[in-house]
């Protein structure tokens, strides 16, 4: 991990005095909401949590699920499994849809010119219903005893992932379905073995999308990274606790 992990950088650095537009990413949304601290830490002090190794498993399931939708969008077609929900949608064509799904180079983006932030994020798919608004989409993948669904406290942050997407393309002065979906792929382990093939349940998951809550955030965010102070840390912040306590320990 030391290979790719700088402790300590020197780019990408909030300066409260800077007149540009600081990129704010969806994931940097996110972390400010999960813990102000660890959020002041990574983009005004440079030092951001380690990151998690790659899910290549779950990244490779996202790649085939695009390949598959981008064949019937290519055709201008339903996908099947909108036809088995019933939703009066297609795969949406779009000349910046390849730039709209690279979050790191690129995403949907939209300068809020309330907090000067340039708020971006990497979408996975835009369906576009036949009222012409979109409806924006998202990949899921996992392997679990049981229905897959978004009821678990952690999946709140799901929600909100999209909810930005929405408020973004909204920003971008599209129209947007304030329904958005999740296609949830669940890995089946109860096959007789497993012979080079691993196979999944699709579900697709309705939410209604909410994004009034994005502006005052950012407000919020912008006052943070202002200030020349450490903000607290969330109480239940695991990067917060351990180190924490680590730096107890070592002060003894």
């Amino acid at each position: 991990m030391s290979e790719y992990y700088n402790a300590k950088r020197t780019r990408g650095l909030f300066d409260p005095q800077s007149s540009e537009p600081f990129r704010l990413s969806r994931s940097k949304i996110e972390l400010f909401i999960k813990c102000r601290r660890c959020f002041y830490l990574d983009l005004r002090l440079g030092i951001a949590q380690p990151p998690g190794y790659p899910l290549t498993l779950n990244t490779a399931v996202d790649a085939l699920l695009k390949k598959e939708f981008d064949a019937y969008r290519a055709k201008g077609n339903p996908h099947p499994l909108m036809k088995s929900y019933g939703i009066d949608a297609v795969p949406f064509r779009h000349e910046y849809l390849e730039l709209w799904r690279e979050s790191r180079r690129g995403g949907v983006e939209y300068i809020d010119p309330e907090t000067n932030f340039r708020v971006t994020g990497g979408i996975d798919d835009v369906w576009v219903n036949s009222k012409g608004q979109l409806i924006v989409v998202d990949y899921k993948a996992t392997a679990k005893s049981g229905e897959v669904s978004l009821d678990a406290d952690w999946q709140n942050s799901y929600k909100r992932q999209v909810e930005v997407y929405q408020w973004l393309f909204r920003k971008n002065d599209f129209d947007v379905s304030p329904t958005a979906y999740f296609v949830y792929v669940n890995g089946k382990a109860d096959a007789k073995a497993f012979d080079a093939r691993l196979e999944f349940n699709v579900k697709l998951i309705p939410y209604e999308g909410d994004d009034s809550w994005i502006q005052g955030m950012l407000a919020e965010a912008r006052k943070v990274l202002e200030k020349d102070t450490l903000p607290t840390s969330s109480e239940d912040c695991d990067y917060c606790a351990y180190w924490g306590a680590r730096s107890k320990e070592e002060s003894c």
